[in-house]
């Protein structure tokens, strides 16, 4: 497969919104974007974002993706083109006790986004979803023909969002692109952003806010999975090798307008939860103090992805391939912070 992009009036780097573009990945993005040229707009009601993690010259709309007048707003004054649509809630554990609010969140202001899409006309569309479509699979890495079968209600809702955008392409002019993401972690090589989610529950972000004084020590939920050491083993990828993705995969939807594309984002290695603590150990110089406790509900004991098909696809060549490497921006990131 050829995998350039030609050149020509398909990209002529057509304004982008950015959903949730306040927060930890949607930030990233939108400095991805803007490094390559791409006008960029955000929208985000930040419950969870920061005002201040968005350029004060890039246009920002506070408010609702659901909210379709504001939505109507925004692609006329911007002349939007293309979303990337990161807005959304995302702690597992949190969906298994309040799925109404996940399916609301996920599915249902993401269906009130697509149809705002349809209706002005946009032509693109990319959407985070996440290797939790996956659910326990019965083997590792996972591609992406293993069948989605999610265990909680994260999963579901970014599947049913995905099943969504594949319909909807179907029937209407839109194409679509979709990157189920494994575990994102790390900041800004430039340090123009990271992760400021209070109570986050990434283990990375977790474990330096704990090397950092800013926790007391790292919960390991479960030791007794079917693992080399018993503890949770994830495929752990730089954030800002995974907008690079998003940037690339847009070009890609442009120059090819009939084809919407679904595909793993991931570097394809695992590392468990203690092999992670470890790495925090050794590149922060601190001990963290660990404590075991039980297995939090709907997590797997592994989930590697298999990344072939975004490498054969898209010319996506990462840079921060290395949990050392994605550590020390992670820990570079919380020693800036001053909140």
């Amino acid at each position: 497969m050829d995998r350039k992009f030609p050149d020509g009036p398909g990209l002529l780097r057509t304004p982008v919104l950015v959903t949730g573009g306040a927060g930890y990945i949607g930030s990233h993005a939108v400095l991805a974007l803007r490094d390559a040229g791409w006008p960029v707009a955000v929208v985000d009601d930040l419950s969870t974002g920061f005002r201040a993690a968005v350029a004060k010259d890039v246009p920002f709309y506070e408010g609702d993706i659901a909210d379709g007048e504001l939505l109507a707003r925004i692609f006329v004054e911007q002349e939007i083109g293309a979303i990337m649509h990161f807005a959304g809630s995302i702690v597992v554990p949190e969906s298994v006790a309040d799925p109404l609010r996940y399916y609301g969140n996920n599915t249902a202001k993401s269906r009130a986004l697509i149809a705002a899409a349809v209706a002005h006309g946009i032509g693109h569309f990319i959407f985070s979803s996440t290797a939790a479509v996956y659910g326990a699979p019965d083997h590792s890495p996972v591609d992406e023909e293993t069948p989605a079968a999610p265990i909680n209600p994260y999963g579901r809702s970014k599947l049913m969002t995905e099943q969504m955008l594949a319909d909807t392409a179907a029937a209407h002019e839109i194409n679509y692109g979709v990157l189920r993401y494994f575990n994102v972690a790390g900041a800004d090589p430039q340090g123009r952003a990271g992760q400021s989610t209070a109570g986050a529950t990434h283990l990375i972000k977790v474990a330096c806010e704990a090397a950092t004084g800013r926790r007391d020590g790292v919960a390991i939920f479960g030791t007794d999975y079917e693992t080399p050491d018993g503890t949770g083993v994830r495929d752990y990828i730089h954030v800002s090798d995974l907008v690079a993705a998003h940037v690339l995969l847009l070009e890609r939807l442009i120059a090819e307008p009939e084809a919407s594309l679904t595909m793993n984002c991931g570097y394809g290695r695992g590392f468990s939860v203690s092999e992670v603590l470890d790495a925090v150990e050794r590149v922060a110089g601190t001990e963290i103090a660990r404590r075991t406790e039980a297995r939090r509900a709907g997590d797997p004991g592994e989930l590697v992805s298999d990344p072939s098909r975004i490498r054969s696809t898209l010319p996506w060549e990462p840079r921060n391939d290395d949990l050392d490497t994605i550590v020390r921006h992670a820990l570079e990131w919380e020693r800036m912070r001053t909140d």
